[in-house]
């Protein structure tokens, strides 16, 4: 099952059960797809909405790993650990090789 049948799939199940990568990997095919300028507009349109909802999908995933973060990030007096710009610290992550 390709990304987009997945997507239409799970519209009525949830659309909680798709993977960031999976939304994210649709999105790009949808964009190279609009962008080539020969879909219909009935398509495009199709194709718009299915993007909206990948869009909000990401998002979402986006914000819940942003909040796992902060959480994973607090001090062990249980405060969240803030720069001077009052923002949480944030580190680079480093991939080891």
């Amino acid at each position: 099952m390709n990304t987009s049948d997945l997507v239409t799939t799970l519209d009525n199940q949830g659309l909680d059960l798709i993977s960031f990568e999976n939304a994210f990997e649709r999105l790009e095919i949808i964009l190279e797809q609009m962008n080539t300028g020969t879909v219909s507009l009935d398509d495009s349109l199709k194709l718009y909405e299915e993007a909206d909802k990948l869009i909000t999908i990401c998002s979402k995933r986006l914000n819940e790993a942003e909040r796992r973060i902060e959480v994973l990030s607090k001090n062990r007096n249980g405060d969240l650990s803030l720069g001077v710009d009052t923002q949480p610290i944030s580190q680079e992550y480093k991939v080891s090789s």
